[in-house]
């Protein structure tokens, strides 16, 4: 047998090299631009080892987000039904992750976001690419169109999770998930399918 050369895939070192640089990499370059050939290289590593660490370009933004739900999971729950209901599914399911044990890394996320550039751009793309492109490229929704309805939704995710887990504002901070989702749903579906303001 020939011996391997090189550090083992095993080391933590080498995992944590190729973090280092994907984390980086997503936060100077946005998620598309991000290459595993770059990352690989900044990390002074071959690109089939990251391959071997993490998969995908995504599973490697995930665990450099330390996000812990996979929007793959996530994105097919909220699409599952007609398309006048994305908006109140929508928050359902954002409620159900951010309310649950698992949420706790979101909260801690989005406080660091506020104060520090550097995880707010990588908190924007993955909010970005990883769900809402996702959600609203299943829709009928004109290409043209969908940054802005991207980023309105966005306003009302975020500032739900603001308002209810590091402001903890009542009485939503306590309110029935259901309540919210009736209030909050429809908005957001405005936001999704609804006709746009036209510029001035």
């Amino acid at each position: 047998m020939t011996r391997r050369t090189g550090r083992r895939p095993g080391n933590p070192d080498t995992r944590e090299a190729i973090l280092d640089a994907a984390r980086a990499a997503f936060a100077e370059r946005g998620f598309d631009a991000a290459s595993i050939r770059g990352i690989a290289a900044t990390a002074g590593v071959d690109p089939a080892l990251v391959h071997h660490y993490f998969g995908s370009k995504d599973q490697l933004f995930l665990t450099a987000m330390n996000f812990p739900v996979d929007p793959g999971q996530m994105v097919p729950r909220v699409l599952a039904g007609d398309r006048d209901g994305v908006g109140e599914r929508l928050v359902r399911t954002f409620l159900g992750i951010w309310d649950s044990p698992a949420g706790s890394a979101g909260v801690a996320l989005l406080r660091s976001a506020v104060s520090n550039e550097w995880t707010a751009r990588l908190l924007r793309e993955f909010i970005t690419t990883q769900v809402l492109r996702r959600v609203l490229d299943q829709l009928d929704v004109d290409p043209a169109e969908l940054p802005l309805r991207g980023s309105l939704v966005a306003t009302q995710l975020i500032g739900l999770a603001m308002i209810r887990h590091v402001v903890r504002m009542e009485p939503v901070a306590s309110a029935d998930p259901e309540t919210l989702v009736a209030a909050i749903g429809p908005t957001i579906q405005r936001y999704v399918t609804g006709p746009l303001p036209t510029g001035t």
